[in-house]
């Protein structure tokens, strides 16, 4: 939809038609997944009286919403955004209105609570990867669609850091139930303005009669972006307990740890502006795992700190890379996508990311008190390093194409698929 000769900047990219209201859109869908986290674990163990119960519940409801992704991402790709994410947001913010009615007050049985969060974390609508896919429609230039995703994925990052923080503000004036009500609400409004955008009426809808052969491939094509999300997730899953063990052991109090974690996000928020500022004469399967290997290298050394400054400092290095190392993931899985695969190829790196964080919290959380801190960072950083090596070690690198050439030799490799009339659903 834009042109190839718009100048590579994000004002270019918020200046192309009806970016900005679709973007947004989708960031008041988002900013639900920012605070649900904080706001069903603080409802239901204000409920139930047990923090035992809430975390078993934040479990199921996290691996009902993370594994199911790929499957929900698989039904928006081959019906369309509107016919699925519709229903889907209907559903997720339903349930979730549910569980803030049964956890208003005390009393309500935990099986009750359970099978709603599971409910409602298994309708959780894709609306990052939908996102992603329709900027690859929105933007034609390679170039422009880097700054996209780089845009893309610090909002991510800053909504993640603001949702807990409005959950805070709302349990001032009312009870935690309130926070997942809130939640409901956004994901409602912000899906239905995202699926009424003009781009997203017009994003392809292709037949699920995709060659096997170009399934095969593909598939390949995704495993490297899939392991550097899932070794990033479990660095960064490890990183929050060391880092609260490292400030127990110097006396400072919960309030220095939450400092630390928005030096983190700071740092990985400055690192995806400005690498999506960069003019790369690398390709994206080359700096995949050199970022990676950049961030496994950074908290390592963050286990060699003194002192609380120093870790502060060199977790905001680390940070420089998370965005970066994500958001060229990103777009190797976008590139390595089949036509009408796109919203299943975000999907898979957002699974493996989370996926990857809640594997690093629970090895973190074994390590912790039986290595030293430092031992501890080394192992998280290693994490990264491994998955940047078994990428890069994997990796064939293919000569540059001129640009839009890639996409024409896809088209020719694969006759007929392309010029399918795309099914509006």
């Amino acid at each position: 939809m834009s042109a190839s000769s718009t100048r590579p900047s994000y004002a270019a990219v918020l200046r192309t038609p009806h970016a900005t209201r679709t973007f947004t859109a989708a960031l008041v869908g988002r900013l639900s997944y920012g605070m649900v986290s904080l706001a069903v674990l603080l409802a239901v163990s204000r409920a139930t009286g047990s923090y035992a119960v809430a975390g078993v519940v934040m479990a199921f409801f996290g691996a009902a919403s993370v594994f199911l992704s790929p499957l929900r991402a698989a039904l928006v790709d081959r019906h369309g955004p509107r016919r699925v994410l519709v229903p889907m947001a209907g559903l997720y913010a339903g349930l979730l209105g549910v569980l803030a009615a049964a956890t208003w007050r005390p009393g309500a049985p935990a099986a009750l609570l359970g099978t709603v969060a599971v409910a409602a974390g298994a309708c959780t609508p894709p609306l990052g990867p939908t996102m992603r896919a329709v900027w690859g429609e929105l933007v034609t230039d390679r170039r422009l669609l880097q700054r996209a995703y780089s845009l893309d994925g610090v909002a991510e990052e800053l909504l993640f850091v603001s949702g807990p923080l409005l959950v805070g503000v709302v349990v001032q004036f009312a009870p935690p139930a309130a926070g997942v009500a809130v939640s409901a609400l956004l994901v409602g409004l912000g899906t239905l303005a995202f699926v009424t955008s003009p781009p997203v009426k017009g994003v392809a809808v292709r037949a699920s009669r995709v060659r096997a052969r170009m399934r095969m491939r593909i598939e390949r094509g995704l495993v490297g972006p899939v392991v550097v999300a899932a070794g990033v997730g479990l660095s960064l899953g490890a990183v929050d307990l060391l880092v609260l063990a490292f400030a127990e052991q110097r006396g400072h109090g919960d309030d220095t740890v939450a400092w630390i974690f928005a030096a983190l996000s700071a740092g990985s928020a400055v690192g995806g502006l400005l690498y999506g500022a960069v003019e790369w004469r690398i390709g994206t399967r080359v700096r995949l795992p050199a970022l990676t290997a950049g961030l496994g290298l950074a908290l390592a050394v963050a286990g060699l700190a003194p002192g609380l400054a120093t870790l502060t400092g060199a977790v905001v290095c680390a940070g420089f890379f998370v965005a970066p190392a994500l958001t060229t993931a990103y777009l190797v899985a976008d590139e390595s996508a089949a036509p009408g695969a796109r919203v299943q190829a975000g999907a898979w790196v957002n699974t493996a990311v989370n996926a990857g964080i809640s594997t690093g919290a629970a090895a973190g959380g074994l390590l912790v008190g039986r290595l030293p801190v430092g031992a501890g960072f080394a192992l998280a950083g290693a994490a990264a390093l491994l998955a940047a090596a078994a990428v890069g070690a994997g990796t064939r690198y293919p000569r540059a194409l001129p640009e839009g050439q890639e996409q024409k030799e896809k088209q020719e490799q694969e006759p007929g698929v392309e010029e399918q009339a795309p099914e509006r659903r």
